[in-house]
């Protein structure tokens, strides 16, 4: 269960194979901030050694497909660079609170919703793909690879996600029927700033 309070319809999956090489771009720019931000997790709560082990263990899994993305856009001719980032995650984080421990359980799930939008985003990649793999016959040897990588990918998406509600049920930063009226409120501002979000040819736009 991925706890959204919104459904990406089957469109944005077609209009992002539509432009696959700028979504590939900041998928890849995705995976290297999900590291970024299990790293400074680690170093700003050092008082919090529950949350050692399984943010180490996921910034490197979000770094291998960092490396994945990178050896798919360079397949495709492409090399990594700087993107204008979306603002969807930092619009995200502002929902935030300040004092802690809430600002803790309020990061994790703000987390956790990055990570299940993004796996929700790429089913719906994933699927539009396939459809134009099997419209366009003669460009199948081209997709598969892409459908492969985002396929390959959903279980790890939902895991991630999965991992950071239980690091915030486990620390027992709030009772759990604050913590889950906390995730459906987040859900709902995560909701509406994509509602918002720009359209440019982004993972979470």
């Amino acid at each position: 269960m991925l706890n959204l309070a919104s459904s990406t319809e089957p469109a944005w999956g077609r209009w992002a194979a539509a432009n696959i090489d700028e979504v590939l771009l900041d998928h890849a720019h995705c995976e290297k901030k999900a590291a970024s931000t299990a790293v400074s997790l680690i170093f700003r709560y050092p008082e919090r050694p529950s949350l050692m082990i399984p943010l180490s263990r996921l910034a490197r899994e979000e770094l291998a497909h960092f490396e994945q993305v990178i050896g798919l856009l360079r397949a495709r001719g492409r090399e990594f660079c700087r993107q204008r980032p979306s603002p969807y995650a930092a619009r995200l984080l502002e929902a935030a609170r300040s004092e802690e421990p809430a600002r803790l359980l309020d990061t994790l799930l703000c987390c956790a919703l990055i990570e299940a939008r993004s796996c929700e985003r790429m089913q719906r990649l994933a699927e539009a793909l396939e459809a134009t793999a099997a419209e366009e016959v003669a460009r199948a040897p081209e997709l598969a690879p892409l459908v492969q990588l985002y396929r390959g990918l959903l279980a790890s998406e939902a895991r991630h996600h999965a991992t950071y509600v239980e690091l915030a049920r486990a620390l027992e930063l709030a009772p759990e029927p604050e913590l889950r009226a906390r995730l459906h409120a987040l859900a709902e501002h995560e909701a509406e700033v994509l509602r918002r979000a720009p359209r440019v040819p982004r993972m979470h736009n």
